[in-house]
């Protein structure tokens, strides 16, 4: 995929997209049950049973994969929380925050059939603006993509980033 002009705190750079990480999951899946005869699953992290949606199934399920497959630690990882851009309130999908407490991944969730394009990428780096991670991964549920900023410079990563 080849994308111009992406959005990045006023800068305009062109990219081309070629890491598309496909996501391996756990054998651990979510906790599912059914209530009223709807269908709901369990947040690890917030502790609490949601209605199934296509993407509350992708955050939960990308949540079971940074924790189990990838190590990274509940305790650093907050789920679905207001933040403020520009007059907008929003909410981040997830954000991972490193063992100094500091944001150190910021990832947006999309429902499967979602393909990953410029404009899920423009909302996660509007979203990471006041979150300031170096890290930012869009992801379907089946492929992510993961982007360092480094340097001042935009770098589309080959791999998800490790825990710190």
């Amino acid at each position: 995929m080849n994308f111009t002009g992406i959005f990045f705190i006023g800068m305009q750079r062109e990219f081309n997209f070629v890491f598309l990480i496909k996501i391996t999951y756990t054998q651990k899946p979510p906790s599912i049950r059914t209530v009223e005869n709807k269908e709901e699953i369990f947040c690890v992290i917030r502790k609490r049973w949601f209605r199934i949606t296509p993407e509350e199934w992708v955050r939960q399920n990308f949540l079971l994969h940074l924790i189990y497959d990838l190590r990274f630690q509940p305790s650093l990882i907050a789920v679905e929380k207001q933040l403020q851009v520009g007059e907008m309130k929003k909410r981040f999908d997830i954000v991972v925050y490193s063992s100094s407490h500091k944001p150190y991944l910021i990832i947006e969730c999309k429902e499967m059939n979602v393909p990953l394009t410029e404009e899920v990428l423009q909302q996660a780096l509007r979203y990471n603006i006041p979150v300031n991670a170096p890290f930012v991964v869009i992801t379907n549920g089946a492929y992510c993509m993961a982007f360092k900023i480094e340097n001042g410079n935009f770098v589309e990563a080959d791999q998800l980033p490790s825990r710190t």
